[in-house]
């Protein structure tokens, strides 16, 4: 029999689980869901004590508790089913991945796989709190789980009914359910993210199933792009004993889908779901277009590919997206994607400019956007350019970045190019720092022409902020022109190699260069 150990994620608690629960069980499994301590409906208020020690030591309890013999499950969690345990499958949604983790670490010849339900990939010795991209807010709960004082701020407030989409999609709630979510939830304890994880092995030396909720912005494809970028923190999810499963809902499916869930956690408790296998990075295939061996000139973390002849162009500077892990080798400007745009643009006769950025995770995007600002104002000072034409063209995760450049663009800069970008911050990422939101920059954008890439074949989260954007665009009277690739997928110039892709690339440049000549 297998007994399934159900993690709560930040505010919630074990009864949230209760449909997931009673299918579980009903198909025979053994369930506890655990009480984390200070959490979900009716729960105590945590105080300063509690921290993520706290919630791994409950976690432990609930494993301990499931015996050979149907005992209770313990720690004031919930247990249904009865008969002998051989193995145990820990299941941790959003921040319950934390505690899960750590005690299966402790419980290694207990627990026979690890379930990410739409969560982070934590690493050893990284609180929780990293993972909030929102920088100024990061750095306030710090402080606070810091210095807990008496009058409630060792604990982070938890949302009301409108407040659920800040921290995850509430994509399949119905209002009934987003009603049941907000009246049990109770305030976080701080000390639970702000103290680090602590692993003794490996993460994936247990086997691992990643259940990937589609409306918060994650799929397969998405992790594994993410992969290909070469963060050795993922290379185990290239492993035979890892597999993946998708569930078109968002952020909370054991609310808006439970029998779907609970299909799910069945199958991969047998082993079952998709499984990566060996990676071949798509940014570093072939691109699809033939371009001139364009030699390039670098400085610092900018390439600079320009025309034959001595003469000022405008010039272009491709922006990559992201996150990429540091130590990713070959750096962005060296993908044959940015190294292709930026030939052909020469190829067009302007400047095609390549940049590396720092934008290693989601709090990374303020310095990111300086990293690329510098960029752009050396290009203009470079002798070669035309520093009155300038266009600026951002790729995926790098869309957020164009909203610096929406609400407020300077007179020289002539155009703003966006391919299969990411225009709005996903609902999975949790609060997020406001400035990164082109949708709402978009009505600063004024004369400003954008070119927009759009592929057919997008995630669904991401396609999600491209109408959005398009919505807030239409909103303010802003006219978008658009570059349609109906079958394309995100990284097309690599993956989808067909006339109608090349077609697109050519169209969308030679709109580009049009307005730097105009």
């Amino acid at each position: 029999m297998t007994a399934f150990v159900l993690v709560s994620g930040m505010f919630t608690g074990p009864q949230v689980w209760a449909e997931t629960a009673e299918r579980l069980s009903g198909a025979g499994a053994r369930v506890c869901a655990v009480a984390l301590t200070g959490l979900g409906e009716g729960a105590e208020s945590p105080g300063a004590g509690v921290d993520l020690e706290t919630h791994v030591a409950d976690v432990l309890r609930a494993i301990d508790a499931i015996g050979p013999a149907g005992e209770t499950c313990g720690g004031d969690g919930r247990e249904a089913g009865e008969g002998a345990c051989r193995d145990i499958v820990l299941v941790g949604h959003d921040y319950g991945i934390h505690p899960a983790l750590a005690a299966a670490d402790r419980r290694r010849e207990r627990v026979a796989r690890v379930v990410y339900l739409d969560s982070g990939l934590p690493q050893d010795g990284v609180p929780a709190l990293a993972a909030v991209p929102d920088r100024a807010l990061r750095e306030e709960l710090a402080a606070r789980a810091a210095a807990p004082a008496r009058d409630g701020s060792g604990v982070l407030a938890a949302p009301d009914r409108d407040g659920w989409q800040r921290w995850g999609s509430t994509e399949g709630l119905g209002g009934a359910a987003l009603d049941r979510l907000t009246a049990l939830a109770s305030p976080h304890p701080l000390g639970t993210l702000s103290q680090p994880l602590r692993l003794t092995h490996p993460v994936g030396t247990v086997p691992t199933t990643g259940v990937l909720c589609t409306g918060s912005g994650t799929t397969v494809e998405t992790v594994r792009m993410l992969v290909g970028f070469g963060d050795p923190a993922m290379r185990f999810l290239t492993g035979p004993e890892v597999t993946f499963f998708e569930l078109a809902t968002g952020h909370w499916p054991m609310l808006s889908a439970p029998a779907e869930l609970a299909g799910v956690l069945l199958r991969a408790a047998a082993g079952g779901g998709r499984r990566l296998g060996p990676v071949t990075p798509a940014h570093l295939r072939p691109f699809l277009l033939d371009v001139p061996r364009v030699p390039r000139e670098r400085s610092g973390n900018t390439d600079l590919y320009a025309p034959e002849g001595d003469a000022r162009c405008p010039a272009v500077v491709f922006v990559h997206g992201g996150p990429v892990p540091a130590d990713a080798r070959p750096t962005p400007r060296d993908w044959t994607t940015l190294k292709g745009y930026a030939r052909l643009a020469a190829d067009q006769g302007v400047v095609g400019v390549t940049v590396d950025h720092r934008l290693h995770s989601l709090a990374d995007y303020p310095r990111a956007a300086d990293d690329v600002a510098d960029a752009v104002r050396r290009v203009r000072a470079h002798p070669r350019v035309d520093g009155e034409r300038i266009a600026v063209w951002f790729f995926s995760g790098g869309g957020l970045l164009a909203a610096d450049w929406l609400g407020a663009p300077p007179s020289w800069l002539r155009c703003l190019a966006a391919t299969y970008p990411v225009l709005a911050p996903l609902p999975a990422w949790g609060p997020f720092d406001g400035r990164f939101r082109p949708s709402e920059a978009v009505a600063g954008a004024g004369a400003l022409p954008v070119v927009l890439t759009r592929v057919g074949l997008e995630s669904p989260g991401i396609a999600a902020t491209v109408e959005e954007f398009m919505a807030a665009a239409g909103a303010c009277g802003k006219e978008i022109e658009v570059v349609d690739v109906p079958e394309g997928h995100h990284g097309f110039e690599t993956l989808d190699p067909t006339d109608a892709s090349r077609e697109a690339v050519l169209r969308a440049m030679r709109s580009v260069v049009a307005r730097l000549r105009a």
